[in-house]
């Protein structure tokens, strides 16, 4: 006996995946075990940014006053 397999049993089955996935993913992120991994990912694109040596320097000063 072969089975045969409709377009929308294939379709539906690939709902059905998506959603387990999305479900997981979910769950995943919103899990209170990962929120420190998160803190530091979330940091990341700052990583490459130079920090200054002397933050009193001329040069830090002009380039960022928060005076008007």
């Amino acid at each position: 006996m072969v089975l045969e397999m409709s377009t929308g049993m294939i379709r539906g089955l690939g709902t059905v995946v998506v959603f387990v996935a999305f479900v997981g993913l979910a769950l995943w992120v919103f899990n209170g075990k990962r929120s420190s991994e998160f803190a530091e990912a979330r940091l990341l694109p700052f990583a490459d940014e130079p920090q200054p040596d002397d933050a009193n320097s001329p040069e830090t000063a002009t380039t960022r006053s928060t005076q008007p």
